[in-house]
């Protein structure tokens, strides 16, 4: 059983732990870089949507 490090922040997700990159071959690290790229990107789209219904939610109560 994993143990937890103490209390974690609402939706925070635990992390697998980068590799190690030792051994690596330039294409390889290039290759690793891309998919990083792309997971930035993919979590960067979902702020932006979860910004987007927040302003939509805010606009919608806001008292006239």
């Amino acid at each position: 059983m994993i143990e937890e490090d103490g209390p974690r922040p609402k939706g925070h997700q635990r992390f697998v732990p980068p590799p190690t990159l030792e051994g690596w071959d330039v294409g390889a690290l290039r290759d690793y870089i891309e998919a990083l790229r792309a997971e930035i990107a993919r979590a960067e789209s979902a702020i932006a949507r979860q910004e987007g219904h927040r302003s939509a939610a805010d606009a919608l109560f806001r008292k006239p």
